[in-house]
């Protein structure tokens, strides 16, 4: 079977997602493994929960690539009494070496929200906002205006399907032409999209006090940017399967054998909620 040395898979992923791209308070590239190591099937998720680990153990990987950090914040202990322990123990004894490519790969062309742009049905974008001298999020135009209902309706088509589905703050006929997005947590960025002249901002973890007041602030200014909330597994999903077929492309343009080799974009949702309840759609916009 084919196998390629995990530090020559490194080089492409790194090139892909440079590390010193990624905001400083990120913790991104490898976390577990030997740069040595054969690499001969290779996961990819979105969270590097137990579940994914385990799916990825089960079914022979020797890689996981992953889009959130396991371990962005300080830890004491990996015992196995805490879910924190118990991911890395599993990753060291099944021998399964773990890559992060997280604010590194929001900001990529292409990555994570250059992939959220496609499935919002833009063909051109340019970067919403500047943080840290990075872009962050995209922003572009439709080829056609449609009402708010129907892009709501095709982007949900186009996301993988969550429990929480997606929210929509704005009415059902509000015109939408230009678009601005960011995948994952966004509601920082609200007034960048209301700056960029977005006719509707799609992002995901809207809270109620910022929702709130942008949706107030807006029909004082002609009632946009709507806000669609998309959920932040379903917005940060879309990359994976991209980056998976280009990093084979690579590997064989080094001149690697890839016949053989494995990839798969894990089938779990790790979205953190399991159902919702007692949803009025007909409630409409507040404003």
């Amino acid at each position: 079977m084919t196998s390629i040395p995990l530090r020559d898979v490194l080089s492409v992923l790194d090139d892909f997602f440079p590390q010193g791209s990624a905001q400083s308070w990120d913790r991104v590239g490898l976390v577990s493994g030997d740069p040595e190591q054969p690499i001969r099937r290779i996961h990819a998720a979105v969270d590097p929960t137990l579940a994914v680990i385990h799916e990825a153990r089960d079914a022979g990987a020797d890689l996981i690539i992953t889009h959130h950090p396991l371990l962005l914040r300080g830890v004491h202990s990996v015992a196995t009494t805490s879910a924190k322990g118990a991911a890395v123990t599993s990753l060291v004894v099944g021998d399964v070496a773990l890559y992060v490519a997280h604010t590194n790969a929001d900001v990529a062309e292409p990555g994570v929200n250059t992939a959220l742009a496609a499935a919002c049905g833009l063909t051109s974008t340019e970067p919403l906002t500047i943080e840290e001298g990075r872009p962050m999020g995209r922003v572009g135009d439709l080829d056609e205006p449609v009402s708010l209902a129907d892009f709501a309706a095709r982007l949900a088509q186009a996301l993988p399907s969550a429990p929480a589905g997606i929210r929509v703050a704005g009415p059902l006929d509000g015109v939408v032409r230009r678009v601005a997005l960011l995948g994952g947590a966004g509601d920082g960025l609200i007034g960048a999209a209301a700056a960029a002249g977005a006719d509707v901002y799609v992002t995901s973890d809207l809270r109620h006090h910022p929702a709130l007041e942008a949706r107030e602030e807006a029909a004082t200014t002609g009632g946009t940017p709507f806000l669609v909330d998309a959920g932040h597994w379903a917005t940060e999903s879309l990359w994976l399967g991209e980056m998976l077929q280009r990093l084979g492309e690579s590997l064989e343009a080094a001149g690697h054998d890839v016949v053989g080799l494995e990839t798969h974009v894990s089938t779990i949702c790790t979205d953190p909620w399991s159902f919702t309840v007692g949803a009025r759609p007909d409630l409409g916009d507040p404003q």
